[in-house]
């Protein structure tokens, strides 16, 4: 599926039903910046610097696909940064 590797498949996977069961049964085009940002943040007290890369790195690729096939108006994920590695906090 263009071009992904089975790994990152299924790390994708992980991620999406990680999304779905904090958002629970919400429509896709209803979720805001802020929205995203609460999750990251409440992630990332829990996970390392280079996990909560991967997070957002899935967000990004999500909801940028999101976009361009026309599920959303708007891409949520566009203005969320990766934090610094090194740095366990994030800064919005």
């Amino acid at each position: 599926m263009e071009g992904f590797s089975p790994q990152t498949l299924k790390a994708y996977k992980l991620q999406s039903t990680l999304l779905i069961r904090y958002f629970k049964d919400v429509k896709i085009n209803t979720i805001s910046t802020v929205q995203l940002k609460e999750y990251l943040a409440k992630s990332s007290e829990t996970l390392k610097p280079s996990s909560l890369s991967h997070r957002i790195r899935f967000m990004k690729s999500f909801f940028r696909w999101s976009h361009e096939e026309g599920h959303v108006s708007k891409n949520p994920a566009a203005k969320i940064k990766e934090p610094k590695q090194g740095n366990k906090f994030l800064s919005f």
